[in-house]
């Protein structure tokens, strides 16, 4: 089955993109300077150098997304990490377990790694300002910057830590 994606214009992408439901942020140009100290406040960035982090704003790209977007369907191939600069989304696991998300924090990063589908839809409650890392780029990325490795296990075991957690609560 092929989806189909609506833009903000009305107009239709298909096969269905998900960079064709975000589009190129419309607002005030992010600078460099300004990617990277928002980078190094998220804790998968925290203990990068200045050359690291210089390294992860330079192939970040900037997208806007309307409220409402869905950004992520459970189930679906994923291709993109995706950094909250400005809004929230709402992030549904499971018909029960729904999660926010605001500035500075991540979502994307397991069907990069593992290369399965994605474990979540993640919608857009607000709108949204975004750093995405396209998938060919987050793999560079992660041999140019060894220690993000280790940051995003880190991340990654917490995260199963809280579902586990939750789902005995």
């Amino acid at each position: 089955m092929e989806l189909v994606g609506r833009m903000p214009d009305g107009s239709v992408s298909t096969p269905y993109d998900l960079i064709g439901l975000l589009w190129p942020s419309a607002g005030p140009p992010i600078r460099q300077d300004e990617k990277m100290k928002r980078l190094q406040g998220v804790p998968i960035f925290q203990r990068c150098t200045q050359r690291q982090l210089r390294a992860v704003a330079r192939i970040t790209e900037v997208f806007d997304a309307a409220p409402e977007s869905v950004l992520t369907r459970a189930g679906e191939p994923g291709r993109e990490f995706y950094l909250i600069y400005d809004g929230t989304v709402r992030v549904v696991v499971s018909p029960r377990k729904h999660l926010r998300l605001g500035p500075g924090d991540f979502f994307g990063e397991m069907s990069l790694l593992d290369g399965e589908p994605r474990s979540a839809t993640v919608v857009a409650e607000t709108p949204l300002r975004l750093l995405v890392i396209k998938s060919r780029n987050f793999w560079d990325l992660l041999d140019e910057v060894p220690a993000l490795t280790r940051n995003l296990l880190l991340t990654l075991s917490r995260r199963v830590r809280q579902a586990e957690q939750s789902a005995t609560m």
